[in-house]
């Protein structure tokens, strides 16, 4: 039984309860006897609980918890400042609302008081980061520097969990923020985990076990959130989606899903551009040894791999074979998808 079913339960019944103390209370009023009043509202606080206790009760629940889950320690440390201060306002005000007439001068106060305490509470919250920075570089003289990456927040997709690198990536200490990752995308993973087809079901069980290596990363927050645009059916539109929403980094190797949240004004942090931008840089001209290991498509070229993955396709470089062979840059190639190296082998090129 779901939750907003009990709660639905337990609502009819304490809103019937209700209906018939307010029926008992107005029967003098109306022209039906007590019973008749009675009945009429107990069934108008059923209908009105049935149908709106999920909503003053579950919805609020969890859009605090989602919202209690996304804020950072120091986010919430100014916002509870913040709230204080509007309290302290809204005390200083008391005394001289108090010294109004009834009923104004027993209310207001209370009024007041909540009011300020909530416009505190918010104003400081939404102005959190900018506070945090003055309190660094005034108080610590630390300046801003990292701040913003602090609270950086980034949605994972489920390639990136399966492609497996971006666990090396923040083990290094590289990554400036919080991982998070959506119950669709899991729910997505645990399908593919669950496949027929034995590949698939390699990937995505290889995909769960990186998942749980973040999670022990304790230098990197790794959250799991329940949002899920419901509007959105494909997994891809909903990222997009909750990226928009969140206002957070999209990190993927989906090359169609890159430009579809790029389209979208989405910021995208792609790990295959990471690995490209760190690969080893030749410039035409300069040399070093690779290793021939098979033929290349056109006749008598040979094909290579540095360390960091970057194809060398060497030039009558097929009669190498398995061998080690000192090669010169010809020409170099830069894609979205990988990095190219032309050589020729060394005493050819002299």
């Amino acid at each position: 039984m779901s939750s907003f079913v009990i709660c639905r339960f337990f609502g009819m019944v304490v809103f019937s309860i209700i209906g018939i103390r307010f029926g008992e209370a107005l029967a003098p009023y109306t022209s039906l006897t007590s019973e008749q009043t009675s009945l009429i509202f107990f069934g108008l606080g059923a209908l009105s609980g049935l149908i709106a206790t999920p909503w003053i009760t579950i919805i609020p629940l969890r859009h605090w918890r989602r919202a209690a889950s996304e804020i950072t320690v120091p986010q919430l440390m100014v916002g509870l400042a913040g709230g204080l201060v509007g309290l302290l306002v809204g005390l200083m005000l008391a005394f001289p609302l108090s010294l109004l007439g009834d009923p104004l001068g027993k209310v207001l106060p209370a009024i007041v008081s909540v009011i300020f305490g909530y416009l505190g509470l918010n104003i400081f919250s939404l102005r959190s980061r900018e506070m945090l920075d003055v309190i660094n570089e005034r108080i610590f003289g630390r300046g801003r520097r990292l701040q913003p990456y602090v609270s950086r927040q980034l949605l994972l997709d489920t390639s990136v969990l399966i492609d497996g690198r971006i666990v090396e990536i923040a083990e290094t200490g590289f990554i400036g923020g919080t991982l998070i990752i959506p119950r669709f995308v899991l729910s997505e993973l645990h399908r593919v985990a669950d496949s027929s087809d034995s590949l698939r079901r390699n990937r995505g069980r290889r995909g769960l076990a990186k998942l749980n290596e973040l999670q022990r990363n304790n230098d990197l927050p790794v959250k799991i959130v329940d949002d899920d645009p419901e509007d959105f059916g494909e997994v891809d539109a909903k990222l997009v989606a909750l990226s928009i929403q969140m206002s957070a980094s999209l990190v993927t190797n989906d090359f169609n899903l890159n430009q579809v949240a790029d389209a979208q004004g989405v910021d995208v942090l792609n790990i295959n551009a990471l690995s490209n931008a760190v690969r080893s840089v030749y410039i035409p001209g300069e040399t070093f040894d690779i290793r021939i290991i098979q033929a290349g498509r056109d006749p008598n070229q040979g094909v290579g791999y540095l360390d960091d993955g970057t194809m060398v396709v060497v030039e009558s470089g097929q009669k190498y074979m398995n061998r080690d062979v000192g090669v010169e840059v010809t020409k170099l190639i830069n894609r979205p998808t990988g990095r190219m190296i032309f050589a020729v082998p060394q005493a050819a090129g002299r």
